[in-house]
């Protein structure tokens, strides 16, 4: 059952805090990683659109408080290509169709802007298997697996997503 109403754009003020609290939530994230998703809405609040980070918020009914939130944006030195440097969801939440609505924005959204393709990254260790379904689940291939990159026995998995071009066909894989 999909719960979320609106996913809107952002940050605003309030949302730092918001991003924090559904990090946390996750049991995924390091203190240092938890300082990253901070640091990237910072930036986006400090420098708008040149920050390069575009962020998307999901909300549910007449709650301003986001849920989940995806920050993604355009790979310098590519013509088209862009990363989903994050997705996550309040761990309340997850189940319930919020990631899967952010995800669907992030590729409209990532598509309206000239991407064609959108890089996801995350981590070999068992932890993230569900993360691993997701993205599958949403049409995202393995491209690489890096070993032992995060930490011996982490290794990095690169996952790949064509999107539509701008005459409405998907970019081949």
């Amino acid at each position: 059952m999909n719960v979320v109403t609106a996913i809107r754009g952002g940050p605003r003020a309030g949302d730092r805090e918001a991003v924090l609290r559904i990090v946390r939530s996750s049991g995924f994230f390091t203190d240092a990683e938890q300082q990253v998703a901070l640091e990237l809405v910072d930036e986006r609040m400090g420098k708008g659109d040149a920050s390069g980070y575009r962020f998307l918020f999901a909300v549910i009914g007449d709650e301003t408080d986001p849920v989940g939130y995806a920050c993604f944006g355009p790979i310098a030195g590519t013509r088209s290509s862009f990363d989903l440097y994050w997705i996550a969801v309040d761990a309340a939440q997850r189940g319930r169709g919020v990631g899967t609505a952010l995800m669907d924005a992030v590729i409209r959204e990532a598509g309206a802007a000239g991407a064609t393709r959108l890089y996801a990254e995350t981590s070999s260790r068992e932890q993230y298997e569900p993360t691993r379904r997701f993205y599958e689940s949403r049409g995202f291939a393995r491209a690489a697996l890096l070993p032992d990159f995060y930490a011996p026995g982490d290794g990095k998995l690169i996952y790949w997503l064509a999107l539509e071009s701008e005459s409405g066909q998907r970019t081949s894989r």
